[in-house]
């Protein structure tokens, strides 16, 4: 086994880990080395080509088919240089001052939470898009939304030069979404920190190493050949980040030979959402155009958020219900569709958590609490209200049977649309906005880091990704594990002499 040293190790190069990196990389002037190990490949721009299949299987874990232990949900996270960042949508919010007092966690302010997020907001040029980027599906919402009485608000998003090509979630072929594979990532290598791709961590020991197999660039795979040589490396560090998502993290600290509190993996949160779509009398832009630049936040009230998005073909073949004539009709429809996302605000419940099989791999126990379930419905009747009064024809809605309800029978929505229809692996469910099983809090007796990132019991190893959340964030998490990621990287510097002597 070859062996490497480092001062600091990075594992994961998403929003968390990316963030530490560019924090941290004025470090190396002063002879710290840094090291960032991602278990995704590197991409070159131009082979960002937006074809579904081929694209997710490139960046996707699981090619974007991850599933729960029980099979009823599906989780989308990305496993390439960037992390999530390379295919989420962009949309950029800071967490709600609600939340965060909710978390009450020692020592974690909103106020200091809001002042780091806008930091990143500035450097990853977070804006508003004006009219000439929104497409037909955005401006039903808006008008659909305000007719139907609901608060519709505009996303923030981190774009530069955006060319409205709607392939936010299999990677920007332009390269104008801003995620750390565009801003920090190369900034902390400009400033000398390494980075390794194809490198997956198989274990942290208790003397400080990280055992990594590096892996071959596969025949006619994407992406570039590792920076080193494919094989298995121990990488001696003094202080290590473990910022491989809340997938990646606790499943990373289970496999490993450490003394971690009893409760890590629990917590975990995920916003199970639902692709909704109603079809129009006429074509409508989709497929072009930003897709993801309005939104209607009843978390606090209802348990729900809706937002504006576009799935390509296949994807939504899989998120309408049903066989036969009537789902090939849907489909067919695609250039007619207009499209929501239903995202539940679920909260943290015990036994949903993260395991680690036999083989160390990671395993998702999640059970539907009815709370969650009613989020999900009381959602699909608001969007149910938004397509109709946006001028659709006809919606297709899981809680419904059947599922097709006709622009007739627009008024008898909340009858029609209930949770008696709710059969858990029958209604397709994802997830992408994946959150908890390292959460922070006062101590092992009920959390497993501290507000620093810090693992009880083990100074020298710390966390930076949404596995730090205790609950539910209810918005887009983005920003926020950015905002957490700097906090982490500013209590290693503080600790940085004691650590690295």
């Amino acid at each position: 086994m070859t062996e490497r040293v480092y001062e600091v190790v990075i594992i994961g190069s998403g929003a968390g880990g990316g963030t530490v990196a560019q924090a941290l990389a004025p470090m190396v002037r002063d002879g710290v080395r840094i090291l960032v190990l991602e278990k995704g490949p590197r991409l070159a721009d131009g082979e960002f080509t937006g074809r579904e299949m081929e694209m997710a299987t490139a960046l996707y874990e699981d090619g974007g088919g991850f599933l729960t232990a029980d099979g009823t949900m599906t989780l989308a996270f990305a496993c390439t240089y960037g992390g999530s960042t390379v295919v989420y949508t962009g949309t950029s919010l800071t967490a709600p001052e609600r939340v965060v007092r909710h978390w009450n966690v020692p020592g974690l302010d909103h106020a200091d939470v809001v002042r780091r997020s806008e930091k990143y907001l500035r450097e990853n040029n977070v804006h508003l898009l004006g009219p000439d980027a929104l497409n037909d599906n955005n401006r039903l919402f808006v008008e659909g939304g305000r007719r139907a009485g609901y608060h519709v608000e505009q996303f923030p998003v981190n774009v530069k030069g955006c060319r409205g090509s709607s392939f936010c979630n299999l990677g920007c072929p332009n390269q104008a979404k801003q995620g750390t594979n565009r801003v920090q990532l190369p900034a902390a290598e400009r400033d000398g920190v390494e980075v390794v791709t194809r490198a997956e961590v198989l274990r942290i020991e208790v003397d400080r190493s990280v055992v990594v197999r590096v892996g071959e660039k596969p025949a006619g795979g994407k992406g570039a050949p590792s920076e080193w040589a494919p094989g298995d490396y121990r990488v001696r560090g003094k202080i290590v980040v473990s910022a491989g998502g809340a997938i990646g993290s606790p499943a990373l600290l289970l496999r490993s030979p450490l003394p971690t509190p009893r409760c890590l993996g629990d917590g975990f949160t995920c916003h199970p959402a639902l692709i909704l779509v109603a079809e129009h009398p006429r074509a409508i832009t989709n497929d072009v155009g930003h897709p993801k630049s309005f939104f209607v936040d009843r978390g606090a009230e209802e348990r729900f958020v809706l937002e504006t998005c576009m799935y390509f073909p296949f994807t939504t073949a899989k998120a309408i219900t049903g066989f036969g004539a009537a789902h090939s009709a849907m489909v067919r429809a695609f250039p007619r569709l207009q499209m929501i996302l239903v995202l539940a605000c679920d909260h943290a419940t015990p036994g949903n958590r993260i395991t680690a099989d036999a083989a160390g791999k990671p395993v998702v126990h999640y059970r539907f609490t009815p709370e969650t379930v009613d989020g999900l419905v009381r959602g699909t009747v608001a969007s149910a209200k938004i397509f109709f009064a946006a001028g659709a024809l006809r919606v297709h809605a899981p809680f419904a049977d059947p599922p097709l309800i006709d622009a007739r029978d627009a008024a008898r929505v909340e009858a029609l649309i209930t949770t008696r229809h709710w059969r858990p692996g029958k209604t397709t469910v994802s997830a992408a906005h994946l959150m908890g099983g390292c959460g922070m809090g006062r101590s092992a007796a009920d959390s497993v880091t501290d507000v620093w990132g810090r693992v009880h019991g083990i100074p020298w190893l710390r966390v930076a990704d949404a596995s730090l959340f205790p609950d539910s964030l209810e918005i887009n998490p983005y920003v926020t594990i950015m905002a957490l990621a700097d906090r982490v990287a500013e209590g290693i510097r503080e600790d940085a002499r004691e650590l690295l002597a």
